[in-house]
């Protein structure tokens, strides 16, 4: 009787680590602004902001991002990045 308590001790375990594993997962995935107001600052504005994503494959994705008045398109994907730098002024952010 003692190997099956143990073995159900076991399995018990195994299915919340699932359970935590895929709700990790889970919000990485589709919520990526929810673990952001996590690790934001209070107080601070921050100066790198990802204004958009875009998923172009099973393993490439191209993020439009903004540091300080700068937007960059990256393309993210098989160990690669590809970076194209893009001036805004603030006249034609505001339009």
């Amino acid at each position: 009787m003692d190997f099956m308590v143990f073995l159900r001790a076991v399995l018990a375990l195994a299915v919340t680590l699932g359970l935590i594993g895929l709700a990790a997962y889970a919000i990485r995935r589709y919520a990526p602004e929810l673990l952001a107001k996590f690790q934001a600052r209070a107080g601070k504005e921050r100066r790198l902001k990802i204004l958009e994503t875009l998923v172009v494959g099973p393993t490439h994705r191209i993020l439009l991002i903004q540091v300080d008045d700068d937007e960059r398109l990256i393309l993210i994907g098989d160990g690669k990045e590809l970076i194209e730098p893009r001036k805004v002024s603030k006249k034609a952010a505001a339009q």
